[in-house]
């Protein structure tokens, strides 16, 4: 006769479950994928086969100059939309605090999170990819790893947002300012259309946004022109100043 199994799971298995639940509720969740699959898909066909926006592509092609910005526009769609809307209301039903006291613990769920969010952007490059080369668009191979970095970057900032909005919040009012800061980063924060190209002071502030450098780096890594230094430097600053803050704030209830 076998005795039962005692002790938690080893905590790689813990995070790696955490991880796999947290993917399944985004992707099982049909608002979810509106937001950060559809949207994506949908506004990257619209600016590719219509004139309705008008963008000074240079000598890129419309897909081709495009596709970076969708593909930063769906990292933020994830680690910040997504992630501090569940999040919040994980909170106020008193999740997070009941998950906090388990084997997993908070840095635990906090890992799980993260993997959850790298998990669905990873459904998302290769759905966004694949109706982007259906399109036409040829990215340059020199930089898909560049634009890999760029988007762990971009992952990091928006993430560390989503989760100070969480800590901080009301659910209720997570759920407005979460969407109202989405729409107000697809006008004017430079990520579909590049700083450069928005109007007067909008122009110079996109550039210092997260959202504008991740837009810049991924249009520089993939159409071979670059990564801008400052987008770089943006990002990690950000990440530095907003994970501070919501270390310092977030409440687990």
């Amino acid at each position: 006769m076998t005795s039962a199994p005692t002790g938690a799971a080893p905590a790689r298995r813990r995070i790696a479950t955490q991880a796999a639940f947290e993917t399944r509720a985004i992707l099982r969740n049909g608002e979810q994928l509106l937001v950060t699959v559809a949207l994506p898909v949908l506004l990257l066909v619209g600016l590719v086969q219509t004139s309705v926006v008008e963008l000074d592509t240079g000598t890129s092609t419309r897909v081709d100059f495009v596709t970076p910005g969708v593909l930063a526009l769906a990292c933020v769609t994830t680690a910040f939309t997504s992630q501090s809307i569940a999040t919040a209301f994980d909170r106020r039903n008193g999740v997070l605090r009941l998950l906090a006291t388990t084997p997993l613990g908070r840095g635990g769920l906090l890992a799980g999170k993260i993997l959850g969010v790298l998990a669905v952007e990873a459904v998302q490059v290769v759905v966004i990819g694949g109706v982007a080369l259906a399109l036409g668009w040829q990215p340059v191979p020199s930089g898909l790893l560049p634009a890999a970095g760029l988007v762990l970057l971009g992952t990091a900032a928006f993430t560390a947002l989503a989760l100070l909005l969480a800590g901080t919040l009301r659910a209720e009012g997570v759920l407005a300012v979460a969407n109202l800061v989405l729409v107000l980063l697809v006008v004017g924060g430079g990520l579909v259309v590049p700083p450069s190209e928005l109007p007067g002071a909008l122009a110079h502030l996109a550039a210092f946004l997260p959202s504008g450098a991740l837009g810049e780096g991924l249009r520089g890594a993939l159409l071979g022109t670059g990564v801008p230094p400052l987008s770089v430097v943006v990002l990690l600053g950000w990440t530095a100043v907003l994970g501070a803050g919501a270390g310092r704030l977030f409440r687990w209830h």
